[in-house]
């Protein structure tokens, strides 16, 4: 600091002080606000706290939010959410929208006063209609998953939307979601590729890798994987894993890039290690096909086992494939029919065909032809009826179906029916089997 402005600064808080010693509020929060800041004088958070709560006790709106946040922070204060909640209250009620905002966030954690998703919500629609982004993505928070309101998710994009094109970074993010996966209204790649564009120029992580995925993938405007892998670049660059996963697929399969599948490993193996499931698996499937690395069971299996375990279906799957065949792990049908259970549940359709072979076959679990039925049936009609199971899974599960039909009675059969009525009633969207279960 120059000594000009060292001098300046000086005399700035000699007049403050000065004003607010009279009584002036608008100098005692200014006064506070130099302490806070170490501005002209040492910084000094106690002296702070003093100034602002005299300006708030005049009834200044802006000291009397400043100073719920410093209760609330504990700057300066003893941290107390009830005052820090009653300081933001007498602010929101004259109207001031930070303090509405504020008031709202308490109430939405249950900080200070009881949790409230309506009066949440309340207090963020106060703030919102005074044109604050950060109330308006709340806003928009609520909207998209019932929080104190019926969920809307054409209001929740509408409020997005208005926090979006005043530079809100992360209404930017949801909003370029929404519009991916047509939430609010119809599906509209463009428009995801354009909000993700400008939250990935603000440095965004998750937005820049969408980006890049985006762009390779074509998804809103031409495929261009020179601008996909700049951005998967730019946000590995980070760390954050995903994002490392995704550069890694990209150097792995060279889609319109030098193929480099030194680097992609190098990228799986950080994601990995940072606890990214997906490329957990990824490396499982690497070492037990052999591709880019030496052909290593063991590796194979210590992956899958670690998606595994953080509930990948598909690894999950593999590993009770190993486990049933002894590859890579010492042979253990328990265990097999343990991990298949865990992908089946999950509606993995190869697992639940490998299931029911082992219910078939009494592998690991008493022998149960009605339970193996149950799930040949479940396998072949796919994901909860959502998804479709692979051509080649329906296929064998569809030949074992009428394998084990062929073998029970029609009480038994019955029972099978019962028991995958059962299962897809507990799931989440329950739907009742269609098609021929007695072929």
């Amino acid at each position: 600091m120059s000594e000009d402005a060292a001098r300046q600064g000086s005399d700035t808080y000699r007049w403050y002080h000065g004003a607010a010693r009279s009584g002036d509020p608008y100098a005692q929060f200014n006064l506070a606000q130099l302490y806070l800041r170490g501005d002209g004088v040492a910084r000094d958070d106690a002296q702070a706290a003093d100034w602002m709560t005299r300006a708030a006790e005049s009834g200044l709106a802006y000291a009397q939010n400043h100073l719920g946040a410093m209760f609330y922070n504990g700057r300066g204060l003893v941290p107390d959410s009830v005052q820090a909640a009653h300081w933001f209250r007498r602010a929101a009620r004259q109207g001031d929208r930070s303090a509405q905002h504020n008031l709202g966030l308490l109430f939405r954690k249950g900080r200070g006063v009881p949790q409230s998703h309506q009066h949440a919500f309340g207090w963020f629609y106060r703030a919102a209609e005074q044109g604050m982004a950060r109330a308006q993505a709340q806003l928009a928070e609520g909207y998209l998953h019932g929080f104190g309101v019926n969920v809307s998710h054409a209001l929740a994009m509408a409020w997005f939307r208005k926090a979006a094109m005043q530079g809100h970074v992360p209404a930017q993010v949801q909003l370029a979601q929404m519009y991916a996966r047509g939430l609010g209204g119809a599906a509209s790649p463009a428009q995801a590729l354009y909000w993700f564009r400008h939250a990935a120029g603000a440095g965004n992580v998750l937005a820049q890798r969408q980006l890049g995925l985006a762009y390779a993938e074509g998804r809103g405007a031409e495929a261009d994987p020179a601008l996909a892998l700049h951005w998967l670049e730019r946000a590995a660059a980070t760390g954050e894993h995903q994002s490392l996963y995704a550069l890694g697929a990209l150097l792995s399969t060279g889609h319109g890039v030098p193929r480099d599948p030194v680097r992609a490993l190098s990228c799986y193996l950080q994601a990995a290690e940072a606890g990214a499931a997906n490329a957990q698996f990824t490396l499982g499937m690497l070492y037990a096909k052999g591709q880019d690395v030496p052909r290593d069971l063991a590796q194979a299996a210590a992956w899958y086992r670690r998606a595994a375990q953080q509930g990948d279906a598909s690894a999950q799957n593999n590993l009770g494939a190993m486990y049933a065949s002894g590859e890579g792990v010492p042979r253990d049908d328990l265990l097999a029919a343990y991990w298949y259970r865990q992908s089946a549940r999950q509606d993995n359709a190869l697992a639940q065909h490998n299931l029911g072979g082992l219910y078939a076959a009494g592998r690991g679990v008493a022998k149960d032809p009605v339970r193996a039925c149950m799930w040949a049936w479940l396998s072949r009609q796919g994901r909860g009826l959502h998804k479709a199971a692979p051509a080649d899974v329906a296929l064998a599960a569809s030949t074992a179906a009428n394998d084990y039909t062929a073998l029970l009675s029609p009480a038994e059969r019955s029972r099978a029916r019962v028991l995958v009525e059962r299962w897809l009633a507990s799931k989440t969207n329950a739907h009742r089997l269609v098609g021929r279960t007695d072929a």
